[in-house]
């Protein structure tokens, strides 16, 4: 099987995208409520576009199979903080999982932050994602608040540069 291509999304694209984000949430056995939940913070918008850098994987027919978002997060000025890139986004379609294609988008997105002066990835994980983090080198550092559902934590994880 070919390597995916890593294109740049465009607008048309994006409802498309959206549905691949919800699948692949779903995957991990989430009910319709709290799936419910997540369809406004997982749609994508023109503003993820305009805003951070986005890719897609596409297959030989152009199918999308996942997609990627980073972004740079503004500096507090502490006088610990280093420069950091939010993963905003990382999600394979169940149908391509196992072949790859996340740690593909993943290396894309350290390449990313790297280019924009990040010194760290930080990563806001679904807990079934946390292992393929892991195994991509991330650590565990804290929580963060999921942005779909008040009072869910999610885990909190960091890549050095």
């Amino acid at each position: 099987m070919s390597t995916p291509r890593l294109v740049r999304p465009t607008a048309t694209d994006l409802p498309g995208l959206s549905a691949l984000c919800l699948r692949a949430k779903a995957h991990w056995g989430y009910d319709a409520a709290f799936m419910a939940a997540c369809v406004p913070v997982l749609t994508l918008s023109d503003t993820a576009l305009a805003t951070g850098r986005m890719v897609m994987a596409v297959g030989p027919d152009a199918t999308p199979l996942a997609v990627a978002r980073v972004e740079m997060l503004a500096l507090d000025h502490e006088p610990d903080q280093v420069p950091a890139c939010d993963l905003d986004l990382l999600f394979v379609d169940p149908p391509a999982m196992g072949r790859g294609i996340g740690a593909q988008l993943f290396h894309w997105a350290e390449a990313q932050a790297r280019d924009m002066g990040a010194r760290r990835l930080l990563i806001e994980a679904d807990p079934g994602a946390v292992p393929f983090y892991a195994h991509m080198g991330a650590q565990q550092i804290g929580t963060a608040p999921s942005g779909a559902v008040a009072g869910r934590m999610l885990p909190l994880l960091a890549l050095e540069l």
